[in-house]
């Protein structure tokens, strides 16, 4: 009887039971012991290991020193905006109604995708950020940024609830946020039609992720995330009306002289 493998045919006059186990030899690799698939299988356990090299990094991302750093983070923040704690009794009411079950991160990244999604849309009629979109689409842009800023301003509130708050869900949350603020910025861009201009887009664009990246270098260096009073808050929601000016006034509205 010939035995027929997808790697190999073995010869008829070899037994099969020697045949396969000459082929196998147990080795060790990425830190634990299998069986080495025969010379050109492309599954098992040795696909695997060799997958794993190919993505594996030369150097880790983080060494050992900024690892035992993140773990021993304690998130502090000082200060508060002006409309911040009018906006505390809406998320407070918000977050109770989350049910416990619901991870933070899966709030984070929600809100982040439903942000990106809006925005696209007025990259989608508005490519050169002078062109009309319709009014639908700026009104999408609006309530999608404040459903970002609602479920951005719960996440940490539904980990603390959930006595799941961790240093990497912070990063992550701030990684997010870092995301959002190319598209919001982005967004208000293409709703004030500043495409004509593509100088002082760029320069919007490069002062709004620059200002998110002076705010949390400072707070890497004091160890404290520092809110003024006029902050984000504040900004999103001057943006949010930004975005309705857009469908009230039109094109006419941004061209007119001051």
């Amino acid at each position: 009887m010939i035995l027929r493998n997808s790697c190999y045919l073995p010869n008829k006059n070899s037994e099969a039971a020697q045949s396969m186990s000459g082929h196998r030899n147990i080795k060790r690799r990425c830190g634990e012991s299998h069986l080495e698939s025969p010379a050109g299988c492309g599954h098992g356990p040795a696909a695997g290991c060799v997958l794993s090299k190919l993505v594996q990094l030369p150097t880790p991302p983080l060494s050992k020193h900024q690892l035992k750093r993140l773990e021993e983070h304690k998130y502090q923040s000082a200060g508060r905006s002006l409309l911040e704690p009018l906006m505390q009794g809406y998320w407070e009411w918000l977050v109770g109604r989350v049910p416990a079950w619901i991870a933070p991160n899966l709030i984070t990244i929600v809100g982040l995708l439903i942000n990106i999604f809006t925005t696209l849309l007025l990259v989608y009629y508005c490519p050169t950020a002078t062109e009309q979109a319709p009014p639908w689409a700026y009104i999408a842009c609006a309530c999608g940024l404040f459903i970002y800023q609602s479920l951005d301003a719960i996440d940490g509130k539904q980990a603390r609830r959930t006595n799941s708050s961790t240093p990497l869900g912070e990063l992550f949350d701030h990684g997010c946020d870092s995301l959002s603020t190319v598209f919001v910025v982005l967004g208000t861009c293409i709703a004030v039609q500043l495409g004509t201009n593509p100088d002082w887009m760029f320069f919007c664009c490069f002062a709004g992720t620059f200002m998110f990246y002076c705010a949390h270098w400072q707070t890497y260096v004091s160890g404290t995330l520092r809110f003024g009073i006029i902050d984000v808050t504040e900004v999103q929601i001057f943006i949010i009306i930004m975005h309705l000016l857009a469908v009230i006034g039109g094109p006419p509205f941004w061209q007119s002289l001051v």
